[in-house]
């Protein structure tokens, strides 16, 4: 039987297929979008007069890359603003505030944020700060992790907040240690709401824009598809959900994109049916909006994870402070399943040991009620779990959805984050290689603009549990994981929980979305994995980024 020539062999190898039936090859052929065949030389057999012929030259080929969360078009449009990602000191972040607002006099606000917690005394920076470079205009800039944001007087008045404003439910106002109420400039959770509410919102037309810088700076790190953590508004972030719907309909989405529709935290199961409607309104081409995304509760920085446990103070003192869930246990055992019996796939975000206990509980409950449905529910972040709830994740087919690049000692975990956990505690965090010994499926992600976007440094990190370019201690060492595992909790992994079945592995029949790499890293030591770098990324066996081989 003569079988039709391939659209596109790529030869030459090593491939690493992340197929369980087959773990290694050298040639992979693609025709219409989709692997016909992995193997060895037997695969030239499909080499016709049209065959687009690329030899690999000894770099490895493997599924493309996945994010199980991440926020681009967020990320896209703070890329357009006052981007602070890239400054680590308080003087750095002043003077780059300062730049451009100086070469943007026509805005009307100041905004765009990323700054590092770690630059500031406590992580805590105050609205004179800002005054001082950025006098005359309103000025929000959310954190790196999006759960603070920073504002000077003028922002701060426009909103009408002063030392007589009430902490609104789900956030907090900063205010003065001198009992005065003054509030100090910086908003936490749901008081960035206070503010958010009054900046300029970005246009459709910033926000199709956002995506595509998004994406394009996304397929550059070989990443075909992703799961956007919130498609609604929260805080500063607008609903990308018309974005992503020009974008599929247009043909410009060359991603796979899986939304997950925000849980208003304020409302309850009467927002259920307009999910329901949204998911239908929503779903297009290559974007799918199947999943609800879950805040349980905040972040340890700033006391606000839900731990089972009290928060230590500086002297190591236990505290009454427990951290801050969003969602009372009990509520979120129902909701989750009623939208778990709709066929909903809940994401969510939980970062302490009490909120990861919450959320999996929330899962059984589900279980319970409406049997296993392919539902495929997942937890993200992950940061402290208690060792009772490790293997829970297996018998309740739970993912645990981790970000890589936050697994290392640096100045935010050193500083903000282990003096007030206690070192049992401490201890708990990031337990990737318990989860996997336990048999939990891993999906990778990178909660960009928090950190990188780039899979092949979490990767480093997984493995080594320092980060990039670090000369700090390894963070916790019996968690590190191999490098074929890490690979594929950001293949395989992350392909499961976006229900993207015929991807994540190179197999015939497989949609061909792939990465080649500049080099085989298990040809090199663990710690230069950061080093390897993405020279061509394929969606459907087209190409969508070349940096040459």
């Amino acid at each position: 039987m003569r079988h039709r020539p391939a659209d596109l062999v790529l030869t030459g190898g090593p491939v690493l297929t992340l197929d369980a039936a087959r773990s290694r090859a050298t040639t992979v052929a693609v025709t219409d979008g989709r692997i016909t065949a992995v193997g060895h030389d037997e695969v030239r057999d499909l080499v016709g007069p049209g065959t687009e012929v690329v030899d690999l030259a000894g770099k490895l080929l493997l599924p493309g890359f996945q994010d199980a969360h991440v926020h681009p078009v967020a990320a896209g449009l703070e890329l357009a603003q006052c981007d602070l990602t890239s400054v680590r000191t308080a003087t750095e972040t002043l003077a780059a505030v300062r730049a451009y607002a100086d070469a943007h006099p026509d805005r009307e606000w100041i905004t765009g944020g990323g700054w590092s917690m770690e630059a500031f005394a406590g992580g805590s920076p105050t609205k004179d700060l800002l005054d001082a470079v950025v006098p005359d205009r309103p000025v929000y800039l959310p954190n790196r992790d999006h759960h603070g944001a920073w504002c000077n007087s003028r922002a701060l008045a426009l909103a009408g907040i002063d030392r007589t404003t009430p902490d609104p439910a789900d956030g907090r106002i900063e205010r003065a240690a001198d009992g005065t109420g003054e509030p100090t400039g910086l908003l936490q959770e749901g008081a960035m709401e206070l503010v958010a509410r009054h900046t300029p919102p970005s246009t459709p037309a910033d926000r199709l824009a956002a995506l595509l810088r998004a994406q394009r700076l996304l397929h550059s790190y070989g990443v075909t598809a992703w799961q956007d953590a919130i498609v609604g508004t929260f805080g500063s972030m607008d609903d990308p959900a018309d974005a992503y719907l020009t974008a599929a309909r247009d043909g410009s989405l060359t991603a796979r994109v899986t939304g997950a529709l925000w849980w208003d935290r304020e409302r309850g199961a009467e927002q259920i049916p307009a999910l329901v409607a949204r998911r239908e309104e929503l779903s297009h081409g290559r974007f799918r909006a199947g999943t609800v995304k879950i805040m349980v509760d905040g972040v340890a920085e700033t006391g606000t994870a839900a731990l089972l446990t009290p928060y230590l103070d500086g002297c190591g003192c236990p505290t009454a402070n427990r951290g801050t869930s969003f969602i009372a246990a009990a509520d979120l055992r129902r909701y989750v399943t009623a939208l778990d019996a709709l066929g909903f796939q809940c994401h969510f975000h939980a970062l302490g040991d009490r909120a990861v206990r919450d959320a999996l509980d929330a899962v059984e409950a589900a279980r319970a009620a409406n049997g296993w449905r392919d539902t495929r529910p997942h937890l993200a972040h992950l940061q402290i779990v208690h060792p009772d709830d490790v293997p829970r994740f297996r018998h309740l087919g739970a993912t645990a959805n981790i970000q890589p690049l936050w697994a290392a000692h640096e100045p935010q975990m050193d500083e903000l984050t282990i003096p007030f956990l206690g070192p049992e505690r401490a201890g708990h965090q990031y337990p990737f290689a318990a989860l996997l010994r336990s048999g939990a499926t891993l999906a990778a992600g990178s909660d960009w603009p928090v950190s990188s976007p780039e899979p092949l440094l979490g990767v480093h990190t997984a493995v080594n549990r320092v980060e990039p370019g670090s000369s700090a201690p390894v963070f916790l060492p019996d968690q590190r994981i191999g490098l074929t595992d890490a690979l594929a909790a950001y293949t395989a992994g992350s392909a499961h929980v976006n229900h993207l079945d015929d991807t994540g592995s190179v197999r015939a029949g497989a949609l061909a979305d792939l990465v080649v790499l500049d080099r085989d890293p298990y040809a090199a030591p663990p710690e230069e994995i950061a080093e390897t770098r993405v020279a061509r990324t394929y969606v459907a066996g087209q190409l969508v980024y070349d940096a040459g081989l």
